[in-house]
Order: C-alpha cells, then sequence, then structure tokens
C-alpha cells in the first residue's frame, strides 16, 4: 500500500486538451507498407513518425531528408545509391538508426506474400549491401530500373529493425542473418511482427518507437492517437508538444465544440461540422482514384481485364465523384505519371484513345460478375462504383458493391475482382522505372500498363481541408502524406499557446 499522504502520479490531460487533426480515414496501424496501411492511407498519420528518406512537398518538390540520411546516385555499369545514414539518427528509444531498418523494408518488398507488404519499386532492388549495425548502404538496381529511386523509402516504411527482432524473440544478430535469406524461420516471426505489431488497437509502446519529430505517446479510447515530441530526434524541435490526430469515426461537431478540432481533412466540400472560424479549401488532389485489379480469378486472364477497362465510363465516374463530394475533378486515364504533372500532356494521345467506353471491346465479359471493394463506408467510393456499374451494364457486364468496414488490398486474394482506392503513380509501379524527364520511356511504359491492366485508373481524387484560423505553418498538400506532410512545423497563436501551456501545467 502507498504510504499516507504520498500522490500518485498526475492524470494525464484529456486528449481534447491538445491540438487536433482529424484524417478522412480510420486509423488502424502505423505501417504504411503493410496490406492495411497502404489502404488506409496510414501514411497520414506516419509522415512525422517514421519520414521518407525524400519528403514530397506541396509543389511537386522532392526534399532531401539529410536529419535521416544523405543519398548519392551513382552511374555504372547498373545504376546504384549509396546511402549514408546521419550519425545522429535515433530511435526515440535512444537506438541508432541503421541500415538494417532499409534492408527490413526492402525484404517486406520483395517477399510480399511472406509480409504482407505493399512496396512495388523494391523490387527494382538486385542488391541490398549492408553491414550489420552500419549507417552506411548501398542499393543496386536491375538493369533498366532505378529511375524512381527517391520514392524507395517513403513515409512509414522504414520501421525499427531492433524492437521488432525482441518482439520476434530474435537473438542480436538473427535479424541481419534474417534479412539476408539466411535464416527462413527468423525471417517468419519477424514478418509477423511486422505486419501485425503496429495495429494501433493493440499499442505496443516498447515496440512502436520512431525517428521522426513526434512519436506515438497513446492512443485514446476513441482511437485517437496522441503525438508526443521525439526527444531523441536529431532535427528541429515539433513546435507542438503535442499533436492528437482524430480517426474520421470521432464525431468532428463535438471535437470543433470541445476546441480539438484544429484541422481536418473532411469527406466533402462541406465538412459536417460548424466552420465558422476556419477556412476551408477543397482542391483537385495529387492521388489517382483507381481500381486495383486482382491477379486471380476472373481477372487472372488479361483479356478479361481488359474487356472490363472498355466498359468503364471515366467521365460518369469522375461526375460522381465530384457530385458526392462536392469538389470538381476530372477523369484520368494515365498510370505513370501523377495526373496535375505538366508531363501527362505528352502522353494524350494514349489518354485520349482510352478516355471513352468502348463496349464492344467489353464484349468478351458479357454475362460475368465484377466484385468491387473499398475501405467503407464511403459514399463517394459507392457512387463511384455505381456509375461504373451503369456504363457496364451496356455491355452485359454486372458490377457488385463489395465494400465492406475494413476492406483493405488483402480481398484480392479471393474476396473480390477489383479494389478502388487512391494511388500515386510515382510509388505504386514496380515495372515503371522511366523518370519524369523521360518522354519516349514514359509512353512504352504507359502503353505495356494499359496492355497488362493491374490498374484501371479512374480520376483525380477530391480533397477538402478545414483549418482553424488560429493555427499557422499549415500547408495543404494532398499526396499520400496528407495536409500533415509538415505538422512538427504546426503552431497556434501565441494566445492559444499560452492558453494551452497554462491549462497543462495546472493539471500537472
Amino acid at each position: 500500500m502507498a504510504a499516507c499522504g504520498e500522490e500518485g502520479p498526475p492524470p494525464e490531460p484529456a486528449t481534447t486538451e491538445y491540438f487536433g487533426y482529424q484524417v478522412d480515414k480510420p486509423l488502424l496501424t502505423s505501417n504504411a507498407a503493410s496490406l492495411e496501411g497502404v489502404s488506409t492511407n496510414a501514411e497520414a498519420l506516419s509522415a512525422r513518425l517514421y519520414p521518407a528518406a525524400f519528403v514530397s512537398g506541396p509543389s511537386g518538390q522532392s526534399i532531401p531528408n539529410s536529419d535521416l540520411l544523405l543519398a548519392r546516385s551513382v552511374h555504372g555499369p547498373s545504376f546504384s545509391v549509396e546511402y549514408q545514414i546521419n550519425e545522429d539518427a535515433t530511435f526515440s528509444d535512444g537506438d541508432p538508426v541503421d541500415c538494417v531498418d532499409f534492408q527490413l523494408a526492402h525484404t517486406a518488398g520483395t517477399t510480399p506474400e511472406l509480409f504482407d507488404a505493399h512496396l512495388p519499386l523494391m523490387k527494382q532492388v538486385e542488391q541490398f549491401q549492408c553491414a550489420e549495425g552500419s549507417k552506411r548502404f548501398r542499393i543496386v538496381f536491375r538493369e533498366g530500373d532505378g529511375g524512381r529511386w527517391r520514392e524507395l523509402f517513403d513515409a512509414g516504411s522504414v520501421l525499427p529493425a531492433h524492437t521488432i527482432a525482441r518482439e520476434a524473440g530474435l537473438e542480436p544478430g538473427q535479424m541481419h542473418a534474417a534479412v539476408n535469406g539466411e535464416d527462413e524461420q527468423a525471417l517468419a516471426a519477424v514478418a509477423e511482427v511486422w505486419n501485425t505489431g503496429f495495429d494501433l488497437a493493440e499499442f505496443n509502446p516498447q515496440l512502436q518507437v520512431s525517428f521522426g519529430p513526434y512519436m506515438i505517446d497513446r492512443v485514446g479510447a476513441e482511437g485517437e492517437v496522441v503525438l508526443a515530441r521525439n526527444p531523441h530526434y536529431s532535427g528541429d524541435d515539433a513546435v507542438l508538444e503535442h499533436i492528437v490526430v482524430w480517426p474520421r469515426e470521432a464525431d468532428s461537431e463535438r471535437l470543433r465544440a470541445e476546441g480539438a478540432l484544429r484541422i481536418a481533412d473532411t469527406p466533402t466540400a462541406e465538412p459536417g461540422f460548424d466552420t465558422t472560424g476556419y477556412a476551408v479549401e477543397s482542391v483537385v488532389g495529387e492521388l489517382t482514384d483507381s481500381l486495383r485489379i486482382s491477379d486471380e480469378g476472373l481477372f487472372a486472364d488479361r483479356d478479361n481485364r481488359q474487356a472490363f477497362a472498355a466498359c468503364i465510363d471515366r467521365k460518369a465516374v469522375a461526375r460522381a465523384s465530384s457530385e458526392a463530394s462536392g469538389v470538381e475533378v476530372p477523369p484520368v486515364a494515365v498510370h505513370t505519371v501523377p495526373h496535375l504533372d505538366p508531363i501527362r500532356a505528352q502522353l494524350e494521345e494514349i489518354d485520349s484513345a482510352h478516355a471513352e467506353p468502348d463496349y464492344e471491346a467489353a464484349e468478351p465479359l458479357r454475362g460475368q460478375t465484377v466484385r468491387i471493394g473499398y475501405l467503407g463506408p464511403d459514399e463517394r467510393k459507392a457512387a463511384m462504383v455505381e456509375a461504373i456499374g451503369a456504363s457496364c451494364a451496356e455491355a452485359g457486364i454486372t458490377v457488385e458493391d463489395a465494400s465492406a468496414d475494413g476492406s483493405t488490398l488483402a480481398d484480392l486474394e479471393g474476396g473480390i475482382d477489383a479494389y478502388l482506392w487512391g494511388t500515386h503513380p510515382m510509388r505504386e509501379y514496380g515495372t515503371v522505372s522511366a523518370r519524369l524527364t523521360e518522354v519516349d520511356n514514359l509512353r512504352k511504359a504507359e502503353e505495356a500498363m494499359w496492355e497488362e491492366l493491374p490498374s484501371i485508373p479512374l480520376s483525380a481524387q477530391p480533397r477538402t481541408f478545414a483549418i482553424d484560423e488560429d493555427a499557422s505553418n499549415v500547408v495543404v498538400y494532398s499526396g499520400l502524406t496528407g495536409i500533415g506532410w509538415n505538422k512538427d512545423r504546426w503552431q497556434l497563436t501565441e494566445d492559444e499557446e499560452s492558453s494551452a501551456e497554462e491549462s497543462e501545467d495546472e493539471v500537472q
């Protein structure tokens, strides 16, 4: 029993007392490279927990993350990249970041069936050269590959190998052997922890350590994730000591009324809460809403994939998305480049060839049923699937809405025929290596994509953000990491900050 008069630890401040940011997805995992993570756009949470090697910015720039590492490309018989990890790069538990953390991401991407991972560009890497514990490593690409090397280690894809090894019951040194393919049993244990250990419903603070400006402090009763400054971060301290990331299921109006909602990524141009005191900005997003096609069942046959693509009226799908969201977005018929990039004009001939449905070309699929899944519930995606169904019915093809709460890309393995989600072309296609400046190679790659059809592009993704007028340093970005790409730079006006700090001092 505690001694008489002895006080326990002070109660933690309520999560509504901190700066709040609500995303338009459920918060299920901090691993943005797992099938669950990519399906729920976990990058929005993980952007400043596990920052990318090159940070994508709102003006299309790719910013080297020197707080994490420096990279140098080497042109020779085989294209390669040499990396030097920052000597001060450290996880929030004090352990150094080393090359095995990056090698684990590579191993996950090259054995996706074991890890349930989605890191397509990793398949272009032929060699990964890493000495255990080293701050240096080198990757060598397959012949002709490597043009998109800056996208390799994206936000939320490089995770703490040392804590994963410990959780998997490995001895020191076993992790390096496992990722080198020398210990299959150990690698299977690693894959299990990598895939499920970062689930937020079972938050494990000893496992989910981070190397970005924020770390996860705790997960609240409503699924909200409390971020705290990482005391071991090698770069500039985050401006706000805490940020709470709220899932889409949280009551936005209640959060607003309690002063807890500062920034929101909303599904429609008219947010479902009182926006007095907020700036609301809608944009045509950087991502492309696409159908990821199963390589099993009906669509194991390439001719069937081509027939299905032919029945889709992209203009009708874009119109349905626009009406449901309140944001006007265009149809998109290119795979290999961001639809907003000016280089798309160089692919106009290919784009135009697929702009309209071709019901005659869709005839081989007559009488078949196509099941389309997506992360539900989602009224906008439901409207898009309905539009696909209406146009494909013209060719005698039935489209079934197979969405479900918690549906992910994993459902393509026997559960559904196609998965509707937002993708970024620069990261999505492991068979595409062309740089944006290589027009002839881009054309060849785009033609190959339409021949094989691993995915079918549909339309631009609409995005709307609501930003509290007392928040500053908030820069709208509609890529994978979203508006939270620079959340460590966010701040409140002085009066708001002072009030929040005084409130926290009183609790302590």
